[in-house]
């Protein structure tokens, strides 16, 4: 099994119409995957499920993070880098059987024109520091509102070449 994060807990966000496209782009090349949306944690997270706590609400998401062996991160732009939600859900997850040597790819979202590149290095550093084996092709998806179509598709075709790309790198990961 793997497991596509979309790092934010924002309802409706573009984040999460990325995730989707991730997600059934990766089911057509036959692996299994998963979605966990950050706004599906437990709201009471730092109370609940941090400095070795675990709640009931977060048990079902630690399982699917424990065993998942490949990961997807759609990272949008938080004040120049990733989502405090992110690293709170990393750091709420067991250290090191959750990510311990996984694989990970990296989508930088932004409505700017940057794609989210500083975040996502800085997320790098993350995946790095707990082994996580993380692929090279990065893709950072700026102004991210003008590359989704009304049916949350990607509409530009260079965008939509460069992201078939990674993902046929992730299904042979």
């Amino acid at each position: 099994m793997n497991l596509i994060i979309s790092g934010t807990n924002r309802e409706r966000s573009n984040s999460l119409k990325i995730a989707k496209y991730y997600q059934q782009e990766l089911q057509r090349k036959g692996e299994s995957w998963e979605l966990l949306s950050l706004s599906d944690l437990p709201s009471d997270i730092t109370v609940t499920d941090l400095y070795g706590k675990r709640s009931e609400a977060f048990k079902p998401i630690q399982a699917l993070v424990s065993a998942a062996h490949k990961f997807v991160f759609i990272i949008p732009e938080y004040n120049g880098s990733f989502p405090g939600i992110l690293k709170v859900f990393i750091d709420a997850c067991s250290f090191p059987a959750s990510f311990f040597h996984k694989k990970a790819a990296l989508v930088g979202v932004s409505t700017g024109k940057y794609g989210n590149i500083r975040g996502v290095d800085h997320f790098t550093g993350v995946c790095n520091y707990m082994r996580m084996h993380v692929l090279p092709l990065k893709i950072h998806l700026s102004k991210v509102h003008d590359e989704l179509g009304g049916d949350d598709q990607l509409i530009d075709e260079l965008t939509t070449k460069f992201v078939q790309e990674q993902i046929d790198e992730i299904a042979r990961f």
